[in-house]
């Protein structure tokens, strides 16, 4: 069993940044994939990033590529999203979720575990 605690969400203004944290339960951190997804009202959930259990490997969806970077410090428990030149349509709450295994996926339903998700507003 993993939980997941996000924090880090909050207002800005267009262009500016904010860094997402999830820290993560067990003992077994480094065994899982994690990755980050968004939902916006009346809109699916949908992929931001993703990252190896062991961290070197990283895919992030083109509508952020350039502007956010995942990354984990297996120490700490903990998976991070770095997110820079924010924009309006960045505006969701933004969840952390864990994979039972090693690899990265883009698929929700791949993922076992959820964290409560953090809401990032971004004004224009």
């Amino acid at each position: 069993q993993v939980q997941l605690v996000e924090s880090g969400g909050g207002l800005v203004q267009a262009g500016g940044s904010l860094r997402l944290s999830c820290a993560a339960s067990g003992r077994t951190f480094d065994s899982h994939a994690m990755g980050w997804f968004r939902q916006a009202p009346g809109k699916e959930r949908e992929f931001v990033a993703t990252i190896s259990g062991g961290g070197g490997t990283t895919y992030h969806a083109d509508s952020v590529k350039g502007r956010f970077t995942i990354s984990r410090d297996n120490a700490k428990n903990t998976v991070y999203l770095q997110m820079n030149s924010l924009k309006p349509e960045d505006t969701a709450v933004y969840y952390c979720a864990a994979r039972g295994g090693w690899n990265t996926s883009a698929f929700p339903q791949n993922y076992d575990y959820w964290g409560q998700g953090t809401q990032v507003t971004v004004s224009s």
